[in-house]
């Protein structure tokens, strides 16, 4: 249920230097997601009524990634005074005017903050009556943060920065995140008078919490679990150890819902992957984007699917596909590569050094090794024979082949599209298919056999060969 009462801002203004990217710092991804997309996700869970974004750094590209992402969110553009306290006015103003409640202040920076983390800190909020709620972390290292400073009984007293801490203050591991709740009345009031004289020439979003502070309003601070749920993320470093951090916490979540992970370091999830009980993940498994795995699927080991369906008790073992869709019971790998649109059936199989594209293989059928099936429909409890080819390119453009039920092709059968092969045809080793084959046909082109006896000798004397062939010769029994 929608929150009337509640707003979040997400700060996305920034430029990231400190990536050294021409890609703008939230849109980089963690688990299959932008840093800003998890954000929104978790900005989402919370169903607050509205939902403000601050841009500014390359704004059409971060607006439109955010827009995609969640089309309800508001757009605000952050002008020329610099300033996290800036980018938060500009965003109250544009909210309703009857619009009254609170307003979560979040990063879109600091993908590993969870929903529940904030939900927390928005209880806290509303019961202590507080005019600023600000969400705290203990560092066993602090340094380069601002430090929260709290009285002998432990409230809340002032958030000193870095370079204006005394002695004591810097021996403080108790550090502000970044994250607020305020309420939006006296939020209002305050940022009316925070100015721009300091070294930076910012509008700070933490001079609102000292002012408030100062008028006798009420601010608390309440620390996370963990320090890592509110680490922003500036550069390459900080990138993996916030994916590496997330993947962990994806993976136990599928563990604990009762998948079996073998080995949770060389396995990755994406955030957007479903997958159900009794699925096992073996080493060095990647699962991407979109996909499904169903119950008591085996995956892996070396194995990377993106975007794919995966139907109960399939197995796929060293394999990479991409927008494919497995059926139940069915069988892939080892080293098979799945290009988008391949559609196996229940039970069927693509086997060892098998590519496909763009087809439908039907329940039963196989595919076992090395060979390329592109833009072809296969019937049910076909076989293909090894090293088959289905030649869909003309150099000008791709055509299909249709090979119906219960279809047998001997090894190294080209089938040179289009062409059609009736149920239940069969094709001879070496055939070269170039015209439709009727149902019950069989296809063969096989040039009769010449062998042209004593040819090593006459033409390759005194090789290995030649002398081998010459030595069987005389060991022959004579007729």
């Amino acid at each position: 249920m929608t929150d009337q009462h509640l707003a979040v801002i997400v700060l996305a203004a920034g430029q990231g230097t400190r990536m050294r990217s021409s890609r703008p710092k939230i849109l980089h991804t963690i688990a299959g997601r932008s840093l800003v997309g998890h954000v929104l996700s978790t900005a989402r869970e919370l169903e607050p009524s509205h939902v403000i974004a601050v841009v500014r750094h390359e704004r059409d590209l971060v607006s439109a990634t955010i827009a995609e992402l969640m089309p309800e969110a508001i757009f605000v553009d952050q002008d020329e005074v610099p300033g996290t306290g800036r980018a938060v006015e500009l965003a109250i103003a544009a909210l309703p005017t009857d619009f009254e409640g609170d307003v979560v202040v979040v990063s879109g920076d600091v993908p590993l903050l969870d929903a529940p983390t904030l939900a927390t800190l928005i209880t806290t909020h509303r019961g202590a009556g507080a005019a600023a709620t600000v969400l705290s972390a203990v560092f066993d290292d602090a340094t380069g943060y601002g430090r929260i400073v709290r009285s002998s009984t432990g409230d809340f007293e002032a958030i000193v920065e870095q370079k204006d801490a005394d002695e004591a203050q810097q021996l403080i591991t108790e550090v502000n995140s970044g994250t607020y709740v305020f309420s939006l009345v006296p939020l209002r009031e305050q940022l009316a008078h925070v100015g721009t004289a300091n070294a930076q020439g910012e509008k700070y979003l933490t001079d609102v919490v000292a002012l408030l502070r100062g008028s006798g309003s009420a601010v608390t601070a309440l620390p996370v679990r963990d320090g890592w749920m509110v680490s922003g993320v500036n550069d390459r470093v900080q990138l993996s150890e916030a994916s590496r951090r997330m993947n962990e916490l994806i993976v136990r979540r599928w563990q604990l819902a009762g998948v079996t992970v073998q080995d949770p370091a060389s396995t990755w999830i994406d955030a957007d992957v479903v997958l159900n009980e009794d699925v096992e993940l073996l080493p060095d498994t990647q699962l991407k984007g979109a996909t499904l795995i169903q119950r008591g699927a085996i995956i892996g080991p070396d194995t990377t699917l993106v975007d794919c369906e995966v139907g109960e008790g399939a197995t796929i073992k060293r394999t990479d596909a991409t927008l494919a869709v497995i059926g139940a019971g069915a069988s892939v790998g080892p080293f098979s590569y799945l290009r988008p649109g391949t559609y196996l059936g229940v039970g069927g199989k693509i086997g060892t050094f098998v590519e496909t594209k763009n087809s439908r293989i039907g329940d039963g059928s196989k595919v076992p090794h090395l060979s390329y099936i592109g833009d072809t429909t296969i019937g049910e409890h076909t076989n293909i024979g090894a090293g088959a080819i289905t030649a869909n390119y003309d150099d000008l453009a791709k055509h299909a082949t249709t090979i119906g039920s219960h279809v047998h092709s001997g090894s190294h059968t080209v089938f040179v599209a289009p062409v059609r092969i009736g149920d239940g045809a069969k094709t001879g080793a070496g055939t070269v298919v170039r015209k439709d084959v009727p149902a019950g046909a069989l296809a063969i082109n096989v040039a009769p056999q010449r062998n042209m006896t004593g040819w090593v000798q006459a033409n390759r004397a005194g090789t290995a060969a030649a002398i081998a062939a010459e030595s069987a010769d005389d060991q022959a029994p004579s007729e």
